[in-house]
């Protein structure tokens, strides 16, 4: 399963049983008129599918929603092999730019993430000043996530209990009963739910994509997507090629990779960002280990053991088992600006047993506040899209097989990675997706954006993904971290920024 960018987090057997969620919503099955204070009707809905004129066509009320953000809410079919029925609610935000004539749709990754909080939060902060004055920026939250119709599963407090349970999916005693819990955990999704569970896949929202371009009364679309974002993209672009105007796709998936590769590939991409980072903690002061890197990897490694046997306790008098302790551990990887961070908080749990500033990273991650209360339902939405977009083989051997490759290539990391495929084959509803190419064919050109060690997106697929679009451009950032624009150099922003706002793209192979 791919690990998302944007408040990521690690997902691992154990972390399967204790995923966050909030409260249910259940779909709708007309399309009522949304009132507000300012209105827009689709300017080109000449171009929907059959079937799908009123939803190509409805109106959009944009309304206040924040100082400098407008919000509205529009329709989306829940099935789109029979979009007579059930319809959803799809949530929207933007940012306008006084003068702006074109709109640029987000998403920050995932699956899971929230293209509202990033609207809401990031953009002024990750875009330049001259790409928020180009466009208006248009966030969504997807199908299942957050404040569009949501995938929902458990209470805040089932939540909390299951991410405090010490179950090792590598070992045999602990297996039956993560399985059980999983069991309940995806009882608990199809109940609360219902027949949305079945329609979260990749493709539909590529599909959704499509009505937010119409309704805004776009020819084309112009899009920007991280990590996750970028499959999301590349399925839009495979299903819409003459819709795609000036398309970024930042820290690509390989829509070619199987799921077992996709997982290979990360915990070989963290190994080396851990080697990477204690290189740099060694050298500085307050490290928790010492000696060579391979000498540090290995008490790294030894202290990871103890808290297998022995999970530490916060000051909160939470449990902080190591399946918690690595999600934790892990956030800072995604961006090497926060390594000192990571240095602090190991050393604290080293050398005075303190896992707080390591529990607020796992927090963060899984988007717990202060007051026990879950802010997001990523995780959940980040399982049910996944377990529908690639099929998993949770056959018994096949999955050992794997936890042993895993441990061989990435013995730091691996096991905390392995046996993923059990949440899936426990699943509700059966994957509808499969790993292929998207090749877009016949599109305007697409530029991908690949970090040389990004351990979350490694560059291969950001590779791969370039070489499977019919019309693409590779940029390379060569540095540390998930994803580039927005926190990486000059060059990369002057690249990206060319090409959506001056539609230029940067020279094949262009390195920054």
């Amino acid at each position: 399963m791919p690990v998302r960018s944007s408040k990521l987090r690690l997902l691992a057997a154990g972390t399967l049983l204790a995923l966050a969620g909030l409260t249910s919503c259940s779909a709708s099955s007309s399309l009522p008129e949304v009132e507000g204070s300012s209105a827009t009707q689709n300017a080109g809905n000449t171009d929907a599918p059959q079937g799908l004129e009123n939803y190509y066509s409805q109106q959009v009320n944009w309304e206040k929603c924040g100082d400098v953000l407008e919000c509205a809410t529009i329709k989306v079919p829940l099935d789109y092999a029979k979009p007579s029925g059930d319809s959803i609610d799809l949530a929207l935000n933007r940012r306008v730019a006084e003068g702006a004539s074109r709109n640029l749709l987000v998403n920050p990754g995932g699956p899971g993430g929230s293209g509202l909080d990033m609207v809401e939060s990031s953009v002024q902060t990750m875009f330049s000043s001259d790409l928020q004055k180009a466009y208006n920026i248009i966030g969504f939250d997807p199908r299942g996530v957050g404040e569009s119709t949501p995938v929902t599963c458990q209470s805040d407090a089932e939540t909390d209990e299951g991410r405090q349970e010490n179950l090792r999916a590598w070992l045999p005693e602990d297996q039956d009963q993560i399985i059980e819990e999983t069991e309940d955990y995806a009882e608990d999704c199809a109940r609360n739910t219902g027949d949305l569970l079945g329609h979260v896949d990749t493709v539909s929202a590529a599909k959704d994509m499509d009505v937010i371009r119409a309704v805004l009364g776009d020819k084309q679309l112009d899009y920007l997507g991280f990590s996750y974002g970028t499959f999301l993209g590349a399925t839009y672009a495979d299903l819409f090629p003459q819709k795609v105007e000036r398309f970024v796709l930042d820290g690509a998936m390989d829509p070619k990779s199987q799921a077992s590769d996709l997982t290979k590939a990360q915990a070989v991409g963290f190994e080396q960002e851990i080697e990477a980072w204690l290189g740099q903690c060694l050298e500085s002061d307050g490290c928790p280990f010492s000696g060579t890197v391979e000498s540090a990897k290995v008490q790294l490694q030894q202290f990871f053991a103890q808290v297998e046997n022995e999970p530490m306790v916060s000051s909160d008098g939470r449990t902080v088992p190591i399946i918690d302790f690595v999600n934790g551990f892990i956030l800072p990887l995604y961006d090497n600006s926060n390594w000192p961070y990571l240095t602090q908080a190991m050393a604290s749990a080293v050398n005075d047993r303190n896992v707080d500033t390591i529990l607020g990273f796992a927090d963060l991650a899984a988007d717990r506040q202060s007051d026990g209360t879950y802010d997001s339902n990523s995780s959940d939405a980040f399982t049910a899209i996944n377990c529908l977009d690639r099929p998993m083989n949770a056959d018994a051997e096949t999955m050992n097989k794997e936890a042993i490759e895993l441990m061989r290539v990435a013995p730091t990391l691996g096991k905390y990675l392995a046996y993923g495929e059990i949440a899936c084959d426990v699943w509700d509803h059966q994957s509808t997706g499969k790993a292929g190419a998207l090749t877009a064919k016949g599109s305007n050109e697409i530029l991908v954006v690949g970090t040389t060690s990004d351990p979350a997106t490694p560059y291969q697929w950001s590779q791969s993904l370039a070489e499977q679009l019919d019309n693409a451009t590779l940029l390379t950032y060569q540095g540390h971290g998930h994803t580039a624009y927005g926190r990486s150099n000059d060059c990369i922003t002057e690249a990206v920024d060319g090409y959506l706002i001056d539609g230029k793209a940067p020279e094949p192979d262009t390195q920054c």
